[in-house]
């Protein structure tokens, strides 16, 4: 079956850096097939979208709270998708999940994945 699994996350300072990666097996197609989103759920909050990255690179989103702090890239020769979280924020705290789709285009909205992750969790704190 499909399984994602997120690891990178920690504790960080502000203005630190983490790297996260969501490592995908069971795909029925190529992972070069799959969008790839970024959400977090803030503690007491709803998951939000982060990022996502269609297949084959073809668009990329990035929440307006993340712009310019955050990328998203993939390698799909290894089933992987990372996102580079620098200039880290108390607001990034959260646990931040993968989710995937096997139709192209990545989208904003949670429903549109068919496939997560269980979660890795980001505290930014001094």
């Amino acid at each position: 079956q499909v399984q994602l699994v997120e690891s990178g996350g920690g504790l960080v300072q502000p203005g630190g850096s983490l790297r996260l990666s969501c490592t995908a097996s069971g795909f029925t197609l190529p992972h070069a097939y799959y969008a790839i989103g970024w959400f977090h759920q803030a503690p007491g909050k709803e998951r939000e979208a982060v990022s996502c990255i269609s297949a084959y690179n073809g668009t990329i989103y990035y929440a307006d709270s993340v712009k310019g702090r955050f990328t998203i890239s993939r390698d799909d020769a290894h089933n992987t998708v990372y996102l580079q979280m620098n200039s880290l924020e108390s607001e990034d705290t959260g646990i931040y999940y993968c989710a995937a789709e096997g139709s192209g285009p990545c989208s904003r909205n949670s429903a549109w994945y068919d496939y997560w992750g269980q979660g890795t969790r980001v505290t930014v704190s001094s």
